[in-house]
């Protein structure tokens, strides 16, 4: 099993659980697990509403890609562990990780 914890929005931290082998995004697994995230490009880094701040294990995870360190500059309250959940991938490395939701609830 992978473990890793969400942290909403209010601060609530929940410790998640999936299964190895799963090959599902962390967006994918969020979405499921009904935290509130738009995810409205359906996974393919060009809208952002599923930012995440890695507050544990960033070091971990593989690196970003180009499109999403694109998408990632266009965001004023992006850093340097901030990651689209859309691109990472639940595997082994997010064992132990915590993710702090930052994407937003609705587009304007």
């Amino acid at each position: 099993m992978i473990h890793f914890t969400i942290e909403d929005r209010d601060g609530t931290q929940q410790p998640i659980e999936i299964p190895e082998g799963i090959n599902l995004s962390l967006m994918e697994v969020l979405k499921a697990s009904e935290y509130d995230i738009l995810a409205t490009c359906g996974g393919m880094a060009l809208c952002a509403t599923c930012h995440v701040k890695v507050l544990d294990g960033f070091d971990d995870l593989p690196s970003a890609q180009d499109a999403e360190l694109d998408m990632l500059d266009t965001l004023p309250d992006a850093d340097s562990d901030s990651r689209l959940a859309c691109q990472i991938r639940v595997d082994e490395r997010l064992n132990g990780a915590t993710f702090r939701i930052k994407g937003v609830r609705e587009l304007v």
